[in-house]
């Protein structure tokens, strides 16, 4: 595998990796705030929950389904830097999710339009950026 610095041999092509899609992103959250994470994702984004494999529950966290993909949150054990880093989810109306987020609780971090997409930004109780976008 080369480095992202060296240059590719004479005749080497690019080489797709045939990707078509997402099944699931993951974020993670600090051991300590996993309940009230657990807890914004549920009742204040109101994801829908799925179960996780009998054999990963004990790992903590929790499987959300998001249309043909899932959201996985996963369980850190030391808290970590806010960062720009972030998953977008889409929304038919944003007016309507913007007033939902607000009245839950959510502080609106930064809204605006970027390449066509309206869009807010909330964080979790974690601080991991969560973007809520309408096409």
């Amino acid at each position: 595998m080369l480095a992202s610095n060296e240059e590719r041999p004479a005749g080497a092509t690019d080489m797709s990796l045939g990707i078509v899609g997402i099944d699931h992103v993951q974020m993670s959250v600090p051991r300590a705030l996993e309940a009230e994470c657990l807890a914004f994702y549920r009742n204040v984004l109101g994801l829908s929950e799925i179960p996780k494999p009998e054999e990963l529950r004990v790992r903590g966290g929790a499987w959300f389904q998001v249309g043909g993909a899932q959201f996985h949150i996963g369980v850190d054990p030391e808290p970590f830097p806010r960062s720009k880093r972030h998953v977008c989810f889409l929304v038919p109306d944003i007016a309507s999710a913007r007033a939902a987020a607000v009245t839950k609780g959510a502080v609106i971090e930064e809204e605006g339009v970027a390449e066509g997409l309206q869009r807010f930004f909330v964080r979790d109780p974690a601080g991991n950026r969560i973007e809520i976008g309408q096409r």
